[in-house]
């Protein structure tokens, strides 16, 4: 499991190396779980570096809908990268030891990409509901620099929310036990080990995690609702079917994330069930990236076009 490394400040030893515990009450399955996770990666990072591609490369896809759902799957891909390499060692080597300056840079770039991510699904839900409700305005509302902007703003949102965070945690002080129950350095298994006063780090960090949750999830939460009520409104069965199609795909992607995160960060702690939070973290970490780019793209048309035209470029012409 590694060695404890210690640091000595007068007549304090302070922990500088945590030991993540992952999925280590089950020995029989770790071998399972290092394929499993293997595979989830190699999927994740090759659909989403895929769709980034093809968002660049095809220029019918040069829309502010596909513009956004590019700057997903890059967040996507920084996302898993920052968890599932370090879990894959630590499966395969047993060795499950990490630095205090690395579990804080693991858990700062997962506070920056999440924050990103709830206010990228934001935008994106904007996005249908300007195209759908909005049609006439769309392309003055949804203009180059505006898309540019919300971007912008999405990814400096998270930075700084997390980097205000992050400022705080670096202050507090280990020297007790330095087994992180998790599988990854998540704020409330680190903080639980600190033996400074953490009243003032964790009153801010559910003020922001409050700022930076809730306005995005209630204009996603508003965008659907006049979404869903603009389709009841369409006459005929396959107008609301086609205007439904547009955004049920984001739809799940955004009930997946959101409903996984209120399960580990807001209900209780179910006494019945082993390390459910643990379990339910799978999902928004690691499924999540995985499931992204298969739910956008596998009744898209448009990308389905965009793949099959590109791919037939790459051939030879005889074999195309």
């Amino acid at each position: 499991c590694g060695i404890l490394s210690w640091m000595y400040f007068g007549n304090q030893t302070s922990v500088t190396e945590f030991i993540i515990l992952g999925f280590r009450n089950l020995p029989e399955l770790q071998i399972l779980l290092f394929v499993l996770f293997l595979v989830i990666y190699i999927v994740t990072m090759v659909g989403n570096l895929l769709v980034v591609l093809l968002v660049v490369i095809d220029e019918h896809l040069h829309t502010p809908m596909y513009f956004f759902l590019g700057n997903l799957s890059c967040l996507e891909t920084a996302y898993s990268s920052n968890i599932l390499p370090r879990m894959l060692a630590s499966l395969l080597t047993e060795d499950r030891a990490i630095s205090l300056s690395g579990c804080i840079a693991q858990l700062y770039f997962f506070g920056f990409l999440a924050t990103t991510e709830c206010y990228l699904l934001a935008v994106m839900s904007y996005d249908r509901y300007l195209a759908i409700c909005k049609p006439l305005h769309y392309a003055t509302l949804m203009s180059g620099s505006s898309c540019l902007l919300l971007v912008a703003l999405s990814w400096i949102s998270g930075f700084l929310v997390s980097a205000i965070l992050i400022g705080l945690i670096s202050q507090l002080t280990f020297c007790g036990p330095n087994h992180i129950d998790h599988f990854f350095c998540d704020f409330t298994p680190l903080t639980k080990l600190s033996c400074s006063n953490t009243q003032m780090v964790v009153q801010v960090a559910l003020t922001l995690s409050s700022v930076d949750t809730l306005p995005p999830f209630l204009i996603t939460l508003t965008s659907y609702v006049y979404i869903i009520t603009s389709i009841l409104r369409i006459p005929s069965t396959t107008g609301r079917q086609k205007a439904f199609s547009t955004c049920s795909s984001h739809l799940a992607v955004v009930a997946c994330f959101y409903g996984s995160l209120t399960i580990v960060y807001v209900l209780p702690n179910p006494t019945k069930v082993r390390d459910p939070k643990k379990i339910f973290s799978v999902f928004y970490t690691i499924l999540t990236p995985m499931f992204n780019p298969l739910i956008y793209t596998l009744r898209n048309r448009e990308v389905h076009k965009a793949l099959k035209n590109n791919v037939l470029k790459c051939l030879p012409p005889q074999a195309a």
